[in-house]
């Protein structure tokens, strides 16, 4: 019997801001960052791994959290958590002590789903499989029942959820056949940082068609003379076949957001991706009415499935990006994909940053194979950093992700980059003379 021994978090930090890799209009210098947990067993070859991901500073407060989180399961029994991991989701979720530092956001709800993340890979790596293939294993109320729908039944109940799933099993075998043969498409955010000059924009427009992307992603928000600027070098550079969708990262107000977008929308937009505070659902809604018909995408800073449902209630969205560790794990992942499902909205995963391509694939084909009423539209967001750094890198190919076959959840690093950007001490901070 294999119990838990150890939660040993790093605080990861890469240097990315020295190339303004990331950069947009809310965050112009970020160092890309992970509050890396590594739940170690008595079976020394079985090791769970999750993180949560930041931008740099402040990394040390997550990754305090992320050990708060798991010193709960030390000494706990590997089988019995494995076993039921729905229960520790919501045995974490709901402790009074620090819930009351949320409830439901923040440092410590996205501490929980490091946690929750490490024990799936601990299950998927037991069972051999990558986390996508664990997930489909599980039988439609199953899965329904690892949703907490506390606050969400209001709008979906966990019947119609059920029904949901088993409604889609007739064509499951079909659509991972096809997943297994053409991948899921990719869109590429690595031409459109904000800090790129002209040049460089051009230059990464046009390998990314040649890359085989149909949809790239500009950031704006930082000067609207700028943005139609570098918005008319992307469109001559790509041509008219290829989709442009422009990111705001949160950085205008409602009535700004609107004037924006209309003045930006002859370039025929994709989307526009947050373009106002990420927990104002009504204003989204009101943008979304008023910029129609370019679409409203937003998801990655939605702190819980709560404000998902709320923001496709008041019809906010019609593109839902879920970050793989924003919210609390994979469960709450699961209820925003079932909320979508249940309001007739895509998915396109938020993947920008160091590590969460790999992580947020698994929940991307699961949409795509069992929960999306047509994958066809669906795409997961792709840049082409730091991937080297993880033990399974993404494998995208022809401007499509292919299913990953290494068991496990994708969130394990290699011991090389633990040694060099571990902060301060790692090989590179502690050439650079690092501050705090």
């Amino acid at each position: 019997m294999a119990i838990v021994t150890a939660a040993e978090v790093v605080d990861l930090r890469f240097p990315t801001s020295a190339e303004l890799d990331g950069s947009d209009a809310m965050n112009p210098d970020p160092d890309y960052s992970a509050a890396y947990l590594r739940l170690r067993t008595s079976d020394s070859d079985l090791v769970g791994h999750g993180f949560v991901f930041t931008i740099g500073r402040g990394n040390d407060v997550q990754a305090t959290a992320v050990a708060t989180a798991a010193e709960r399961f030390i000494g706990r029994d590997v089988d019995g958590l494995c076993g039921a991991i729905g229960d520790a989701a919501r045995e974490l979720a709901w402790d009074s002590q620090l819930r009351w530092l949320g409830p439901d956001k923040g440092v410590m709800h996205m501490a929980a789903g490091a946690v929750i993340s490490a024990l799936w890979d601990l299950r998927a790596r037991r069972q051999g499989l990558p986390l996508w293939a664990a997930l489909l294993e599980l039988e439609p109320k199953e899965l329904v029942d690892l949703v907490d729908w506390t606050y969400l039944r209001d709008d979906l109940h966990p019947d119609r959820a059920r029904e949901l799933l088993e409604e889609r099993t007739a064509g499951r075998a079909a659509r991972l056949d096809a997943r297994h043969r053409d991948g899921l498409a990719a869109y590429t955010t690595s031409p459109g940082w904000l800090g790129y000059d002209d040049a460089k924009l051009d230059r990464l427009c046009r390998e990314a068609v040649a890359g085989g992307f149909g949809l790239i992603k500009l950031k704006v928000g930082h000067d609207l003379d700028d943005d139609r600027r570098r918005l008319a070098i992307a469109r001559a550079a790509v041509g008219d076949d290829v989709a442009i969708a422009v990111d705001a990262n949160q950085r205008w107000g409602v009535d700004e957001a609107i004037d924006a977008v209309r003045e930006l929308a002859s370039f025929d937009l994709r989307w526009v991706e947050e373009p106002t505070h990420p927990d104002d659902v009504a204003g989204h809604a009101t943008i979304a009415r008023a910029i129609d018909p370019v679409p409203v995408a937003t998801g990655e800073h939605l702190a819980n499935a709560v404000l998902a449902k709320q923001l496709l209630q008041l019809g906010g969205a019609r593109v839902l990006q879920v970050d793989a560790t924003r919210v609390g794990g994979p469960h709450e992942i699961l209820a925003m994909l079932l909320l979508a499902a249940h309001h007739g909205v895509d998915v396109c995963p938020h993947a920008g940053g160091v590590g969460l391509c790999e992580l947020v694939q698994h929940y991307a084909f699961v949409n795509a194979v069992a929960i999306a009423a047509d994958p066809a539209p669906l795409v997961v967001e792709y840049v082409d950093h730091l991937h080297e750094h993880l033990a399974a890198p993404i494998d995208v190919r022809d401007g499509r992700y292919h299913l990953p076959d290494a068991p496990g959840g994708g969130g394990a690093f290699r011991d090389e980059a633990c040694a060099t950007f571990a902060f301060p001490d790692g090989r590179h901070w502690a050439s650079v003379g690092a501050g705090a």
